[in-house]
């Protein structure tokens, strides 16, 4: 529960308060509070319930102590409590269940300790000083000013284009190798790989904020995102595919507005029907891969979401990756007539590595983290390192040169200015490019 911190309503909140079930917690916890310089009559009585009632109608404190002594679920009764806490409350529970499975739960749920009664004045010393020190700590949104966040979309123009592969790659390099905090959010509710391909459980957390769209808030994306490594977390699910999804947008939105202030890197899975059902979830994005395979359909494709983009979010930097890209082989357009076809400049062309995706496949890894040599992520390493610069302002537009321009009437096919290139090479042929 320990939610990124939003120093906005500090001086309404209270420093700490306790809610214990009987007078001997209360006796052990009062001078320990009068040590860390907390008032002794906020150690209150009535436990948990107590606490979520008050909670529901007042401001959270800083640093809350709850009582577990009466609970018959604690884990349950837990998340009621985050339901009514505001974020960047640091909450540290006491109980008389000793079950290593329940603590490690209960610190998963977003607890910062939990504390085996009848509690003694050392235990309650230490961790009264560790809560006070994470609450003392440099906070993510303090950095805001120095780097800005830069949220980018990852969007196929084609179902097996590569999307997800490249939207996880870029995530993880953008979190490891330019360390920045960095979110990703799969909003492919249904099919998305997001969780999978870093061999993690997706959860419950973004079908819950579809469900529940206001109960998204810092602490809501502290407990639902699932961490991948200190720097990156994810958000992804895997929901029924008999459970349609019934949604304004709103949820998505509010998801990208909380990990806005609490990450310093927005990678955002965006399936392309997105983009006609929900056209709000680019106004506020910097940047769009839109990745590619040199194919008929995906040139079409793709030059339909450089319109729409143009249209409805001219403030985006467009780049485009041709992605799958297999060398050698006959390509179905040459890489110079899909340049002709989309009026503009491919700005990444990503070779195919099959050996590597069935590497990355069988460990649950992304590819830039596997193949760290391979041609295919120096394609993905650059691109986060044009995208960073991007973000930072100390770099010019990555957008193609002629990618302002606006598509030509007529047929597709009628775009191509050789459509030789479709015949197969004679043996003393010009190659392809």
């Amino acid at each position: 529960m320990n939610a990124p911190w939003k120093p906005a309503g500090a001086a309404h909140r209270e420093p700490f308060v306790a809610y214990v079930c009987d007078e001997t917690t209360a006796e052990a916890i009062r001078p320990i509070a009068v040590e860390m310089g907390w008032l002794p009559e906020k150690v209150n009585k009535g436990g948990l319930r107590n606490a979520v009632q008050s909670l529901s109608v007042s401001a959270s404190p800083h640093i809350l102590f709850v009582d577990l002594a009466e609970s018959g679920d604690p884990l349950s009764d837990i998340n009621s409590l985050a339901e009514v806490c505001e974020p960047g409350t640091i909450v540290i529970a006491a109980g008389q269940i000793n079950d290593v499975r329940l603590y490690r739960d209960l610190l998963a749920s977003g607890l910062q300790d939990y504390l085996l009664k009848p509690l003694s004045a050392d235990v309650l010393r230490d961790s009264f000083a560790h809560a006070q020190a994470v609450l003392n700590a440099p906070k993510i949104s303090e950095n805001a000013t120095e780097r800005p966040h830069y949220a980018v979309a990852v969007i196929g123009t084609r179902g097996g284009a590569g999307a997800s592969t490249v939207a996880t790659s870029l995530a993880w390099l953008l979190s490891e190798k330019e360390k920045r905090s960095t979110a990703m959010l799969d909003l492919d509710v249904h099919f998305g790989t997001g969780a999978l391909a870093l061999d993690l459980e997706p959860g419950r957390g973004l079908t819950d904020a579809i469900e529940n769209p206001a109960r998204i808030d810092g602490l809501f994306i502290e407990r639902a995102m699932v961490r991948a490594s200190d720097r990156l977390s994810v958000l992804s699910a895997e929901a029924p595919i008999n459970s349609p999804v019934v949604s304004d947008g709103a949820a998505f939105y509010q998801l990208q507005e909380e990990m806005r202030a609490a990450f310093e890197c927005t990678v955002v899975d965006l399936p392309r029907n997105m983009l006609v059902a929900h056209p709000h979830l680019v106004s506020d994005m910097q940047g769009a891969v839109i990745v590619t395979e040199l194919t008929l359909a995906a040139a079409r494709d793709t030059i339909r979401i450089l319109s729409w983009l143009r249209s409805n979010a001219p403030h985006v930097k467009a780049l485009v990756v041709a992605n799958r890209v297999h060398p050698g082989q006959q390509l179905e357009i040459s890489r110079k007539d899909f340049e002709n076809s989309i009026e503009r400049k491919i700005d990444f062309l990503v070779p195919f590595d099959q050996k590597l995706a069935a590497q990355a496949a069988k460990l649950g890894k992304p590819f830039a983290e596997i193949g760290k040599a391979s041609k295919t992520t120096a394609a993905f390493v650059e691109l986060a390192t044009q995208l960073c610069a991007a973000g930072d302002a100390s770099a010019p537009p990555v957008e193609g040169k002629t990618a302002g321009k606006k598509p030509k009437s007529g047929s597709l096919i009628g775009k191509f200015t050789d459509l030789k290139a479709f015949l197969p090479k004679k043996p003393n042929g010009a190659k392809a490019d």
